[in-house]
């Protein structure tokens, strides 16, 4: 694995305060309807992304989720203005306005979207990792869903076929503890989910999510297994979100006090008291590091507030269009 050195921890931090301060002002321009429709907060997970990037290869690796997606985009090298534009339903966004919260996607930086069908984007991430085995290519596809996602069919479909084909992708179940509002206890006689692997014969293991070291260490063995032609591993990272499914979630499920529990182990706060510990930055520095990412944001906003709303010519350049069918004259 690389090194986890003094700069990497100083990235992780600045990172991953970006990304809570950058969902932070999404919640708050959704309450001013800046945002519509359904949006689904990270908050409490970034230490998976964050301990999975370190393990990745970003010129050539890959990675595809559902629709809690904003910040992984960012972390893949997207510009985290474009992803608010995007959001905003703007034509500067990167999909031009028209994929919104639920469908953020950059081929360029091979960020292959997030899915609002639950499951719907496992059997693509197995299928980019057949891609990438047949013609030869040494890339590894990064495949995350929820624990509501396992019980779909197409998740065993998928996980069976990555073994039978031995294929370079690692499934990353992100599980923080409800499917929506419905906790795992309710859903699942066995609440190891890591154990679902086992019935393929898959390597797979429960992971600390609330600390990226321990994600970056677990995702790192199972990148180079996939490289290096080992096959497809399941890991299942214990995580929390401390926000609701969705902005519209209203929490009758859980306590406050076990939002509070699982805040005493925040993976920023875990990253910060690093830092701290071993004097990799002054306060002065962290400050400028805080001070930094509010003007990020504020510029990220501004950017989306100022852009334009796709014309409506746009939709007609956005459907299939056949020579010999025209359904609808192009315009």
């Amino acid at each position: 694995m690389k090194k986890i050195t003094k700069e990497v921890y100083l990235q992780w931090y600045e990172d991953m305060m970006f990304w809570r301060k950058f969902e932070d002002k999404l919640a708050q321009v959704y309450i001013q309807q800046k945002v519509r429709g359904f949006l689904h907060l990270y908050n409490g997970q970034e230490a998976v992304l964050a301990g999975s990037l370190h393990a990745m290869d970003l010129t050539k690796d890959r990675m595809i989720t559902a629709y809690r997606n904003h910040v992984q985009p960012i972390g893949m090298g997207v510009d985290p203005k474009r992803v608010m534009a995007e959001l905003y339903g703007k034509v500067t966004g990167t999909s031009q306005g028209m994929g919104g919260s639920m469908h953020i996607f950059s081929k360029e930086h091979r960020f292959h979207g997030g899915h609002g069908i639950v499951g719907g984007q496992i059997p693509l991430g197995a299928g980019m990792a057949f891609g990438d085995k047949y013609a030869g290519r040494d890339n590894v596809t990064l495949c995350y869903m929820g624990d509501g996602a396992v019980r779909q069919g197409a998740f065993h479909e998928a996980l069976n076929l990555a073994m039978l084909w031995q294929l370079p992708v690692v499934f990353i179940c992100e599980n923080n503890g409800y499917a929506m509002g419905t906790s795992v206890e309710r859903t699942s006689y066995s609440t190891e989910i890591w154990k679902l692997g086992l019935g393929y014969e898959m390597p797979c293991g429960p992971v600390d999510g609330m600390d990226p070291v321990t994600v970056a260490q677990e995702v790192s063995k199972a990148v180079d297994r996939a490289r290096s032609g080992g096959g497809p591993t399941f890991l299942e990272m214990k995580t929390y979100r401390y926000r609701g499914h969705s902005m519209s979630d209203a929490q009758h499920y859980r306590t406050k006090d076990e939002v509070k529990e699982y805040q005493k182990i925040d993976p920023i706060t875990q990253v910060l008291d690093i830092i701290k510990e071993n004097n990799y930055a002054s306060e002065e520095d962290i400050k400028a590091i805080d001070k930094k990412v509010k003007e990020l944001v504020l510029e990220c906003e501004k950017f989306a507030d100022e852009s334009d709303y796709p014309p409506v010519q746009q939709l007609y350049d956005m459907v299939y269009e056949q020579e010999d069918f025209p359904f609808v004259e192009h315009k």
